[in-house]
């Protein structure tokens, strides 16, 4: 079965916020990320979406220049990821999936003291969110919640007021008020400041609020990388009934899966290509054509 995998076939962008060329990584010889390239461009909002485990957080982490991959290359605005310079960092922001940095501090204490790392902090902004999400300057790091610990890792993120803003399942920790906080942030960071956005996430419903592109990881590979707008508009799940099915020989241009339907015939779904008409099936009396929720079309990819 053809399941095409749809990638960014994009020379290397020296001048992306963020680039990534080749990457390979293996632990304990598992391969976690498998030739992985990708380039965001400035002023996007990219939602990386893929199961627990699929290397999303190893991936982001070799952007940042935190781990070494074993092949590849990344960069920073055309800085090598390995050798940031102080001036590339306070242009950024990062939110790791578990913040754990400074456990011993007060919350304030933290705040301030990374402040004075940042030209353009913001502590008016500090202040008065700490205020609405109810985080008391005294109280330890340590003592906080899984939740809190996320939201002050929030705060000292878009403190600096960065240019490119990158979360690691941000959500992961926080309720559903604080999800919906943190999205609208990352929305109007991006709509006024043109800030460029990386947020990884298994939750495809936060990703369709506020995501300009998408990319799909799976077991280490980049199955998919696209405007969401045009993803939207380019897939179809045609429902092929037993007379049609019987008479397909080869797969479907631009098959993506390929499954019995529960009521007889086949199940296709379809991801044409940028600019490509859909196939002639879809026009074929009896085939039915839907177009698929994001959720089941990263199903069908990865599948």
């Amino acid at each position: 079965m053809n399941a095409m995998l749809e990638r960014s076939h994009t020379a290397f962008d020296t001048a992306a916020p963020l680039a990534v060329d080749g990457l390979i990584k293996q632990y304990d010889n598992r391969s976690v990320l498998r030739g992985v390239s990708l380039a965001i461009e400035p002023g996007a909002v990219l939602g990386l979406i893929g199961r627990n485990g699929a290397g999303k957080s190893t991936l982001i982490r070799a952007m940042l220049g935190l781990i070494e991959p074993d092949t590849g290359r990344a960069t920073v605005w055309g800085v090598p990821a390995l050798r940031l310079t102080d001036a590339i960092k306070q242009r950024l922001g990062y939110v790791p999936q578990q913040p754990e940095a400074m456990a011993w501090l007060q919350v304030g204490e933290m705040l301030d003291f990374v402040g004075r790392f940042y030209p353009r902090w913001d502590a008016a902004y500090v202040d008065a969110t700490l205020e609405r999400w109810q985080l008391p300057r005294s109280r330890m790091l340590a003592k906080l919640s899984p939740g809190e610990r996320q939201r002050v890792a929030i705060v000292r993120a878009l403190a600096p007021q960065p240019e490119l803003l990158v979360l690691d399942e941000p959500a992961s920790a926080l309720d559903p008020v604080g999800r919906r906080e943190l999205l609208r942030e990352i929305a109007s960071r991006a709509g006024e400041s043109g800030t460029t956005v990386l947020f990884s996430t298994h939750i495809v419903s936060d990703l369709e609020r506020v995501a300009s592109h998408v990319a799909f990881l799976h077991e280490g590979q980049l199955l998919l990388h696209s405007e969401l707008d045009s993803l939207k508009e380019r897939n179809l799940r045609l429902h092929v009934p037993e007379a049609v099915a019987a008479q397909l020989r080869d797969d479907v241009p631009g098959e993506v899966s390929r499954r019995p339907h529960p009521y007889g015939g086949l199940s296709i779904t379809v991801l044409r290509p940028e600019g490509a008409p859909w196939p002639d099936l879809v026009t074929v009396q009896g085939v039915r054509a839907e177009a698929l929720p994001l959720e089941d079309l990263f199903i069908e990819v990865s599948a």
